[in-house]
């Protein structure tokens, strides 16, 4: 049983409480359509029952306050930790944190984790996730973003903790200063956002290792986008 997740990654841009609050509500509200359960959002608690209690208005302001909690600040990073769900048995977690002028440690926004279930059928579909990713490019504008299997990425990374931006997945983004995307065989489809980069998505299929014309085809886009330059690790923002 294959799990899934979607990420954004940057480095090295500070930002204030107030722009990263922006930044979530823009996520938030960009991911609304592609889900059912993600129309309401709730804060993290003990239980689930508690957590049922602490619906929270995805607004600029009243995220504001969210990340502004002594408990959700490290230095000059901002986290937050929300999750949607009808059931405890069926629950989807966003996390991340955002800010951060360190050029060690990346911001990031992450959606899991999806495995098996009604919201994971839903979810798990090339369009939904493609539009996750393109929410989390439009929201975040970070400089690497990747919906994949776990299980994919640890077949084709050998390092315990992978080099964000230098691997690939079913759904791929690279910000435009990452350099041009080459040209990519079928069904590989490629989709560019004005002022931000471009997303690739590799099968209008489900993703799967067990799959061996996924992970042949993924091999196959791994090669092109590294002898094109775009498989890097993430750098300082503007640089």
């Amino acid at each position: 049983m294959e799990t899934y997740y979607a990420g954004s990654y940057w480095l090295a841009r500070q930002e204030s409480i107030e722009a990263c609050a922006q930044r979530l509500e823009s996520f938030l509200r960009g991911m609304s359509p592609l889900e059912p359960t993600w129309s309401r959002w709730y804060e993290a608690a003990a239980t689930f029952q508690k957590a049922r209690k602490q619906q929270l208005s995805p607004d600029a302001s009243t995220l504001a306050k969210l990340l502004g909690k002594k408990s959700n600040r490290f230095g000059d990073d901002s986290s937050f930790w929300l999750w949607a769900g009808e059931t405890s048995e069926e629950t989807s977690g966003v996390n991340g944190h955002c800010g951060s002028s360190s050029a060690r440690v990346s911001s990031v926004c992450l959606l899991n984790p999806l495995s098996q279930g009604e919201v994971a059928e839903r979810v798990l579909k090339a369009h939904v996730l493609t539009g996750v990713v393109r929410a989390m490019a439009l929201a975040w504008a970070p400089e690497f973003g990747i919906a994949t299997s776990h299980e994919h990425r640890n077949l084709i990374v050998a390092e315990q903790f992978p080099k964000l931006g230098t691997y690939v997945g079913w759904v791929m983004y690279f910000a435009d200063f990452r350099g041009p995307v080459p040209p990519l065989p079928a069904p590989v489809q490629v989709e560019h956002i004005p002022d931000r980069g471009t997303l690739i998505t590799l099968t209008p299929e489900k993703f799967t290792v067990s799959n061996p014309a996924h992970v042949a085809l993924a091999e196959d886009v791994q090669a092109r986008l590294q002898d094109a330059g775009l498989l890097m690790p993430l750098r300082p923002w503007g640089t």
